[in-house]
């Protein structure tokens, strides 16, 4: 049984990484969003091997299926009909960029790296799950103004991205 966990493990890690570096690489902002997606389900597996499964439900529910889909009706509704302004510019200096990019991802990782060699905190004693019912109440009672204006959030930016869509086609 040990062994399945570390194949769902390594399954869940490539596909964050995969979807990761699609995500990244890809030029076409659809099929970069789609490795976001794919990233996205990735750290939902993951939840679900850490015993999180609301946690790994809500990952899906909320950034797979809402934001994923806001993301994609802003690239639709704003794409320019022309291609991609500036891609010559990153045309001409590909070593720079790949420096770059180089270096944003591996000087990050070399500061988590020292600070967890160096620093090995003491494990802490958790607190008791929080039953979901119990959770529910709390969405539904003292906390629902706070779960509405997520809502409201969700709702400002889809519109915001309609009406940039509706004044970049006017205007072209």
């Amino acid at each position: 049984m040990e062994q399945l966990a570390y194949a769902a493990y390594g399954f869940y890690l490539v596909l964050i990484l995969a979807g990761g570096w699609a995500a990244v690489r890809c030029r076409d902002l659809v099929r970069a969003l789609l490795g976001l997606i794919m990233t996205l389900f990735g750290v939902a597996g993951m939840y679900f091997l850490m015993a999180a499964p609301f946690m790994a439900l809500m990952q899906i529910l909320i950034y797979v299926g809402a934001v994923s889909v806001l993301i994609f009706f802003a690239v639709m509704l704003t794409r320019a009909p022309g291609g991609d302004a500036g891609q010559e510019d990153e045309e001409r200096r590909p070593a720079r960029r790949a420096v770059l990019a180089l270096l944003s991802g591996v000087l990050p990782a070399a500061i988590l790296a020292a600070v967890v060699l160096t620093q090995s905190p003491q494990a802490l004693a958790l607190k008791p799950e929080l039953p979901l019912a119990r959770l529910g109440q709390m969405l539904t009672g003292p906390y629902v103004l706070a779960f509405e204006l997520i809502s409201v959030v969700l709702l400002a930016a889809m519109a915001g991205a309609v009406v940039l869509g509706f004044e970049r086609r006017k205007g072209a």
